[in-house]
């Protein structure tokens, strides 16, 4: 028999029950995520304003922020002005040894977005021609990561090289100028160096690029996991409109970067995004990055290279559509 006090009981845990549920997004009034020329699918994305119809019922507004590159995507999340961020899967696990609390949860692409970039006047052929050279470079990006790997294949290390520390477009505008002999390239600018200026891509390893992945912060996805769901969900929507209007995506792209059709046919031929489930070939790819890293001393050998990729990587929010 059901008495009157654990009736009330009942119902009052129901109605907290279904108030929770439904007081999730009441509780963010905004919505902050990066948008990244290296990202198309988060291009498209912002410009269909997919996200913007999915939280408008909620009263919840969209707010886009630009990422540079995964560096300062990573600074965006760890100082908290950004709720989702694109970066570099190998970037995002630097990140997180360096204790930025980011988590994994989506694949955007899985692109050929960097090569050792060179002049075509400068004699370098190899990365071994690098030695006693410049090079531009974004520290904590996959490009950056790219060429460690590149110079410790070789038997050099960065006591060999001088790097010129530079964002993105300032390392290919180092390298146009002269002021760098080589540049650890970033499409669709490295693209654009390729294709505008004749700048020769000398050095190449499709497997050494690691995923692009969207990321938020570990207390966001503990206490909003409902939002990262729905997040996520719409980049699906965006995905699968990218894959079905080809032309669409280079068109956002080309408005985006104000850069010709030429270079941007370069970039989406590099970029893959068939792939939008994170969990063991990723962690693979950003292992592998992370170990050979810490081969050449970037991460210290004290490191558990594999550990923190788990607590990076979140398969929780895996997207229904695969």
């Amino acid at each position: 028999m059901v008495t009157s006090r654990s009736l009330i009981i009942s119902l009052t845990a129901v109605t907290f029950s279904l108030l929770s549920a439904a007081s999730y997004a009441a509780e963010i009034s905004e919505l902050r995520i990066d948008w990244a020329t290296y990202n198309p699918v988060g291009l498209l994305l912002k410009k269909q304003g997919i996200l913007e119809k999915e939280f408008e019922k909620d009263g919840i507004k969209i707010r886009w922020v630009q990422s540079a590159g995964s560096n300062k995507a990573l600074e965006f999340l760890n100082a908290g002005s950004i709720d989702f961020g694109s970066t570099a899967g190998a970037a995002a696990l630097l990140g997180r040894i360096n204790g930025n609390p980011v988590k994994s949860v989506y694949v955007y692409s899985r692109p050929e977005w960097t090569a050792l970039v060179t002049r075509p006047d400068t004699g370098i052929n190899t990365v071994a021609d690098l030695k006693g050279k410049r090079i531009a470079v974004t520290r904590g990006t996959d490009p950056h990561i790219f060429l460690e790997r590149a110079l410790a294949d070789a038997g050099l290390t960065e006591k060999d090289v001088t790097l010129v520390l530079l964002q993105h477009a300032d390392g290919k505008l180092a390298l146009q100028r002269g002021d760098v002999d080589a540049w650890a390239g970033l499409d669709p600018l490295m693209a654009a160096a390729e294709v505008e200026d004749g700048a020769k891509l000398f050095y190449r390893k499709p497997e050494n690029n690691s995923w692009g992945v969207l990321n938020t912060s570990e207390t966001f996805a503990t206490e909003h996991p409902a939002i990262v769901s729905r997040v996520i969900a719409a980049y699906e929507k965006a995905r699968a409109e990218a894959i079905a209007h080809p032309d669409e995506l280079k068109a956002v792209l080309i408005e985006a970067t104000k850069l010709p059709q030429s270079v941007i046919a370069k970039q989406i031929e590099r970029t893959d995004i068939s792939h939008s489930r994170i969990g063991d070939e990723q962690r693979d790819t950003i292992v592998a990055a992370g170990l050979a890293l810490q081969k050449t001393g970037v991460i210290a050998a004290d490191v558990d290279v594999k550990a923190t990729a788990d607590k990076l990587i979140d398969v929780n929010f895996a997207p229904a559509s695969q």
